[in-house]
């Protein structure tokens, strides 16, 4: 997930990295043959590979995306005029493409911020994104949107931010059920958030919040550097899971890296795993964004990614089930 989104309006960003190619010459493009009939997940591909906030510069890579024989995309939310949301969602809806989005806070919408001030606008940003992925058509926002991304007390999370916590995303939920919209929350590593870093963490927030439209995100990123075991995290919040990113360790294309997936997709079969499997990857096709999370070098290109991606995930569905 995006470390610092939240934290700016990222509209003008797309000038950036200019017009997204539609598929490269020198890759074999996979049939798109989409979902097994028999699937009960989904599966999605984050477009922060090219960009942390949408634009119309962003739409012919649905028509490729779609063409690859993905369900959907992930729709960030770093871009804050509004104005986007709508003609973009159309778009998906005419490719009969479906959408989630992703989004995180920065330090000016906190959800453990000791000023009530600053809880008051994490809730209003959330209550914001809803709006948006109602445009979107999308049914679920997920992310590290329990906390600030990137920012840090100097201590050890507090029971009193738990609960502060716990509050925005009680109201921020009850706001989203209306919208029949899904919060899922991702814990992050801990260089990159404090307050959940585990799924024993996010698992007792998500209880403690106790809404329904308020579920776990899982990201095997993340997972691979705090959890001692993946089966074990995906079981300690398998009837709250909401979401799941397939991640690679080094943000590359899942399936190249040292995640251990047959370890992960195994657990989410045996917990009979009912929902989105979202490639994330991340590129420099954006260069402020890309440093802004710490990525400093080209792992693969963006289609490279999407299209073994896409092969790598629809292989391991296919042996596990899912």
């Amino acid at each position: 997930m995006l470390l610092s989104t939240g934290r700016k309006d990222l509209s003008h960003r797309p000038a950036a990295w200019g017009e997204v190619p539609l598929a490269p010459a020198d890759l074999s493009i996979p049939s798109g043959s989409g979902s097994p009939s028999e699937s009960t997940t989904k599966v999605g591909y984050n477009l922060l590979a090219w960009s942390p906030g949408l634009s119309e510069a962003l739409l012919p890579a649905l028509d490729r995306l779609q063409a690859i024989g993905y369900d959907g995309v992930e729709c960030p939310l770093g871009t804050r005029d509004g104005a986007i949301y709508a003609p973009f969602g159309q778009r998906l809806k005419d490719l009969g493409l479906e959408a989630t989005c992703s989004m995180s806070l920065g330090p000016e919408e906190n959800p453990i911020s000791e000023s009530a001030a600053v809880r008051q606008s994490a809730v209003d940003r959330l209550k914001w994104a809803v709006d948006r992925a109602e445009e979107l058509t999308a049914g679920l926002i997920c992310g590290p949107i329990h906390s600030a991304a990137g920012t840090f007390s100097g201590h050890p999370p507090q029971d009193q931010e738990v609960a502060w916590s716990a509050d925005v995303l009680r109201e921020a939920g009850e706001y989203a059920a209306q919208a029949d919209v899904t919060l899922a929350l991702e814990a992050l590593n801990r260089f990159e958030c404090y307050l959940c870093n585990t799924m024993e963490q996010t698992g007792r927030l998500v209880e403690q919040i106790d809404h329904p439209n308020v579920t776990v995100h899982f990201d095997t990123h993340h997972a691979n550097i705090e959890e001692k075991d993946m089966a074990a995290a995906i079981g300690r919040v398998a009837p709250m899971l909401g979401h799941v990113h397939l991640s690679e360790n080094d943000r590359g294309t899942p399936g190249s890296g040292l995640v251990p997936w047959d370890e992960a997709f195994a657990a989410l079969a045996d917990h009979e795993y009912q929902g989105w499997l979202t490639l994330e990857a991340f590129t420099r096709s954006d260069p402020a964004f890309a440093s802004d999370l710490h990525v400093w070098r080209a792992y693969d290109e963006p289609w490279h990614m999407a299209e073994q991606g896409y092969a790598f995930v629809q292989s391991m569905r296919e042996r596990y089930g899912l």
